[in-house]
C-alpha cells in the first residue's frame, strides 16, 4: 500500500471545489467505478451524525446467478473484522476479565514465541497492533487457501519457528495469525468461542441481525455476495472461502451487510454507545483509537493531505488528514475487498464493500472520494487514479509471470534427473510435503493444505515452478531445492512468482528439510 500512497500524491490532479456527499455523488461515483473495470458488486454505507445518509448496494451479488446487490447484502468483510476482536477484548477489560498489559501465557500456557524473553513478556495489547518482530504475513499459509486442516493449537505453536525480521516492538509488519490467539484468549476468558462471544455481545445488541462471525454461521444464504476475480481484465465468479475448523474468524472471518455495519459505525462514532447499548466505556473506547505502533511520522509534511502521523491502534489504522484524524481498516479475501473509514471530528463514517479483485481497487477509491468531501478537499478523480494505478501493477507483473512460464516452456529435465528430487519434506510450522511422479508429471503435494498442489515445471538449475491446483488467486511459486554432493535433494525454499503476490502467501518463510524416511 505504501507504493500506492506514492503513487496517488504525484498523480493528483484537481477538479472542483468539494462538498458534502449526496446520494446522487455517490451512485455517480460508483456508475464510474463500475464503466472504468470490470465489477461484479458494491454496496456503499454513509453515516454523519448519528444518522443513516446513505445505504444501498450496486451490480450483481452473483455473475452465475444474476442477483443484485442490495444493502442488506452480505460481503466478507475480511479483516475489518479485527476491531471485532478488539471491541469484544475491551469489554472483557471493562469487566475485569483480563488488562491489556496481562502475558498471554496466563490465559494460553502454551503460547511459545521464537525467543524465551518475548513468550514471557507477549502481552494482550502485542497480540493486536502488529510489533510482534515478525514479519509482514508470517505464516498466513496456515489458512489461505482455505482448505487446510490446521487448528487454533497449531497457531499457537507456531510462532516458536518463525524467523523474526526485527526486534520485538520495534517496527509495524502486519500480521493475521496473533489476531486468531487473541481469539483464542476470548474464548478462554469469557467461556464464548470468538464467533458467539462476537454475534451475541457485539452483534445482536446492536442490531446486526444478518451479520455471522463466520460464513458457516448464517442462516439465511440467499443475499450474500459471491467473490470474483477480475485479474487480466476479465470478471469470474471462484469459490467462496469456508473455514469450516472456525480458525480464522478473529482475523477476518466476519459477513455483515452495509445496513449492519451502518449501526456498528455509528456506535464507533458515539464513543462505544448506541441508542441504550452500551457497548463499551469511553474510556476502554479511547484506548482503540490510541496510537501503539508507529508506521509513519513526518513534522513537516507535504503532500495532499499534509499527514503527519500514520500509527496502528487497536484494530485501526489511525492517521491525520487534512487537519482531522481518520481512523480506518482494509479488507481482503479472495474476491472480496471492503474498507471502512471513520472521522471522528465530523461524526461521519464510509463504508464500501465490493465482491471483485482487484475490481480497480474502487473499495479504496470510492471510500476516499466520498471522505474527501466530508474534508472539503478539491475533488480529484479517485477511480481513474486507482484504476490506472490496479492496471499498470497487474500488467508489469503479468509481464513477468508471462516471461517465467515462457522460460519454463524451453527448460529441459530428463526424467532421471528428476528422480533426484523425489521424496518427502518437512517444514515445522506448515508441515509435510510430498513430491513424487504422477501420471509422468513432477508433483507438489502438501499434505495439511491439499490445495496448494500441483504440477513442478522445470526452470534453470535447481529451481521448479509450481502451478497450483488453486487458481482463485494468482500464487505460483518458484520451488528451490538444495542439493548434497552427490545431486540429492536435501530442502527446499520457496517464493512467489509474481511481484504483486498477496502477502498472505508467505511462501518465503518455508524452510524444508528432507525427512529421514525419504532416505529409507
Amino acid at each position: 500500500m505504501n507504493y500506492l500512497y506514492t503513487f496517488l500524491l504525484c498523480s493528483f490532479s484537481l477538479l472542483t471545489w468539494a462538498q458534502q456527499p449526496s446520494s446522487q455523488f455517490i451512485d455517480s461515483l460508483v456508475a464510474s467505478a463500475m464503466k472504468n473495470a470490470p465489477h461484479a458488486g458494491v454496496a456503499i454505507a454513509v453515516v454523519k451524525d448519528g444518522k443513516v445518509l446513505h445505504s444501498k448496494g450496486y451490480g450483481l451479488a452473483s455473475l452465475k446467478s444474476g442477483e443484485k446487490v442490495n444493502e442488506n447484502t452480505l460481503f466478507s468483510i475480511a479483516s475489518n473484522s479485527k476491531a471485532f476482536t478488539t471491541t469484544a477484548l475491551g469489554i472483557l477489560v471493562d469487566e475485569g476479565k483480563l488488562k491489556w498489559e496481562d502475558k498471554v501465557v496466563h490465559y494460553l500456557p502454551e503460547f511459545t514465541m521464537y525467543d524465551p524473553y518475548v513468550t514471557a513478556h507477549f502481552t494482550i495489547l502485542d497480540l493486536v497492533t502488529h510489533r510482534s518482530g515478525l514479519g509482514l504475513g508470517a505464516g498466513d499459509l496456515m489458512f489461505i487457501p482455505d482448505g487446510s486442516d490446521f487448528t487454533v493449537d497449531d497457531v499457537i505453536r507456531s510462532f516458536q519457528y518463525q524467523t523474526p525480521v526485527s526486534e520485538f516492538r520495534t517496527k509495524y509488519d502486519y500480521d493475521n495469525l496473533l489476531y486468531i490467539v487473541a481469539g483464542e484468549v476470548i474464548h478462554r476468558v469469557s467461556g464464548l468461542s470468538w464467533d458467539q462471544f462476537v454475534e451475541q455481545r457485539i452483534m445482536r445488541p446492536l442490531g446486526m441481525t444478518r451479520s455471522a462471525g463466520y460464513y458457516e454461521n448464517l442462516k439465511d444464504v440467499s443475499n450474500v455476495a459471491m467473490p470474483h476475480s477480475s485479474e487480466r481484465n476479465e470478471l469470474v465468479e471462484i469459490q467462496t472461502y469456508r473455514d469450516p475448523n472456525k480458525l480464522f474468524g478473529a482475523a477476518g472471518g466476519i459477513y455483515a451487510s452495509v445496513s449492519d455495519l451502518s449501526q456498528w459505525m455509528l456506535c464507533h462514532l458515539n464513543n462505544g454507545t448506541l441508542r441504550d447499548v452500551h457497548l463499551l466505556s469511553e474510556e476502554r473506547h479511547d484506548e482503540l483509537w490510541r496510537p501503539y505502533t508507529n508506521i509513519s511520522f513526518s513534522a513537516n509534511p507535504g503532500g495532499r493531505y499534509k499527514s503527519h502521523y500514520d500509527a496502528y491502534g487497536l484494530g485501526w489504522e489511525l492517521k491525520d488528514q487534512n487537519g482531522y484524524t481518520i481512523v480506518s481498516h482494509t479488507g481482503g479475501m479472495p474476491g472480496m475487498l471492503s474498507q471502512t473509514l471513520l472521522i471522528p471530528e465530523l461524526n461521519a463514517g464510509i463504508v464500501v464493500l465490493t465482491n471483485a479483485a482487484p475490481g480497480g481497487l474502487s473499495y479504496y477509491s470510492l471510500t476516499h472520494a466520498i471522505k474527501d468531501e466530508f474534508l472539503g478537499m478539491e475533488r480529484v478523480d479517485w477511480i481513474a487514479l486507482l484504476q490506472t494505478y490496479s492496471s499498470n501493477d497487474e500488467s508489469e507483473s503479468n509481464a513477468v509471470v508471462d516471461a517465467i512460464w515462457e522460460k519454463v516452456k524451453k527448460a529441459k529435465m530428463s526424467v532421471e534427473e528428476r528422480a533426484n528430487y523425489l521424496g518427502s519434506y518437512l517444514d515445522d510450522w506448515f508441515g509435510e510435503v510430498v513430491i513424487e511422479e504422477r501420471n509422468g508429471k513432477l508433483w507438489f503435494t502438501s499434505k495439511r493444505s491439499p490445495r496448494l498442489s500441483g504440477e513442478l515445471f522445470y526452470y534453470q538449475a535447481n529451481t521448479f515452478v509450481a502451478k497450483w491446483d488453486y487458481r482463485e488467486m494468482n500464487c505460483d511459486a518458484f520451488v528451490t531445492f538444495s542439493l548434497d554432493e552427490n545431486g540429492k535433494a536435501q530442502g527446499m525454499s520457496m517464493k512467489g512468482i509474481a511481484p504483486n503476490i498477496d502477502f498472505s502467501f508467505d511462501f518465503q518463510d518455508l524452510e524444508f528439510q528432507r525427512t529421514k524416511s525419504s532416505d529409507q
